[in-house]
């Protein structure tokens, strides 16, 4: 099986490459964001056919590193787009972080490959698209992201669930009394997950939730209504499915990111071992709680920009994306984070039904509004 990794300079990204290689796949093609060395690391070490770097400014510098190696050296956004379209690919991997993901997963798509589906802002800006393109040209979307992959896990081979449960660990701050002196440093320390940056930061907000719950309304065309958030700190139970007949199905594994991404790659069937056994007595105990929503507004945000649709999901990822990215340059507190995001939701008014364009149209508006909001 021929793979492309798009974000491979990234924490999945990476851990998808060694996992791809693991299983004995052909890594065919590789792309990163900025960081050219370790994108240059990559290369001569998996040896791909193709390699792409979205920063077009950094082409000709990783073309001139690359130059005693057989690939052909892509840049900028065309160069991502022409790697997620590659005829001689059989699956594309998406883990490029925030909406940059959105046309490389449309693109891969229309090409024809079964996505596997590690950036969850794809589908929280453009689900029902998504959904529609993948349908006509009969690909497969194969979440990567643990909490879907135990959910797709779960419902394959069965009917469609009557509620989805999504699991939360609750990250770094969940029984901390206040918010208000967070440090970025603090923030980036997530107690069970090895994760990229931002993710980490919405993983400590509880934003990831939020899309979570999006991109699980879309990806399994389920009722937002019908989907739960329950916190469960130990990271061993990834997710839950209720049937009609009051079933509950669990996936639980040790928190270990090669099983989702090893499954995206030999499903319907399970490959090799990636993961250690699970020892429940070891582990002693699971415990769940209710997400503190006072505290952690972001759930009620992913619930009602759902709810609404249109271009309301894109506007709350664009906004939280921006002030994430001022927190971690320390321009804002971690609670003006819940703060902006909320004003920016109440001053958009969104469109129903949007195409791409109109999609994007909102995500740079939003983007401007924050960044307004933080002068």
């Amino acid at each position: 099986m021929n793979i492309v990794v798009l974000g491979a300079t990234g924490s999945i990204g990476g851990c998808s490459l060694r996992v791809i290689r693991s299983l004995g796949f052909k890594i065919l093609g590789i792309s990163g964001g900025k960081n050219i060395d370790l994108l240059e690391a990559e290369a001569r070490k998996y040896l791909p056919l193709v390699v792409a770097i979205a920063d077009e400014n950094k082409f000709f510098e990783l073309k001139d590193r690359l130059k005693d190696l057989p690939c052909k050296v892509l840049g900028g956004q065309s160069g991502i787009l022409e790697l997620a379209s590659l005829k001689e690919a059989d699956r594309v991997i998406i883990a490029i972080s925030g909406a940059a993901s959105l046309l490389p997963t449309l693109y891969a798509i229309r090409a024809g490959k079964d996505v596997c589906l590690a950036s969850k802002e794809a589908f929280v800006l453009a689900g029902e698209i998504l959904k529609k393109e993948a349908l006509k040209r009969n690909t497969s979307i194969i979440p990567i992201d643990s909490e879907h992959s135990a959910i797709f896990q779960c419902i394959y081979g069965n009917e469609k669930p009557e509620r989805i449960i999504l699991t939360a660990s609750g990250g770094p701050f969940l029984n901390r009394e206040t918010l208000n002196d967070i440090t970025p440093e603090e923030a980036l320390a997530h107690p069970i997950w090895m994760m990229g940056r931002r993710i980490t930061i919405d993983s400590s907000t509880l934003m990831n939730k939020a899309f979570e719950i999006i991109e699980a309304s879309y990806l399994f065309d389920i009722d937002v209504e019908k989907i739960d958030v329950v916190i469960h700190p130990e990271s061993i139970i990834h997710s839950m499915v209720e049937f009609s007949d009051g079933s509950v199905l669990a996936q639980m594994s040790v928190p270990d990111m090669s099983l989702p991404i090893a499954y995206s790659l030999t499903f319907p069937k399970r490959g090799k071992r990636m993961v250690s056994s699970l020892n429940l007595s070891k582990i002693g105990s699971l415990s769940f709680k209710k997400p503190d929503l006072e505290r952690f507004p972001s759930i009620e945000f992913g619930f009602n920009a759902k709810r609404i649709g249109g271009t309301m999901p894109s506007v709350l990822n664009a906004a939280d994306e921006v002030c994430v990215e001022n927190f971690l340059e320390k321009k804002i507190s971690f609670n003006k984070i819940f703060e902006n995001v909320k004003k920016t939701l109440e001053s958009h008014i969104p469109k129903k039904d949007p195409t791409i364009d109109e999609i994007l149209e909102a995500d740079a508006w939003a983007r401007n509004y924050v960044k307004c909001l933080h002068q």
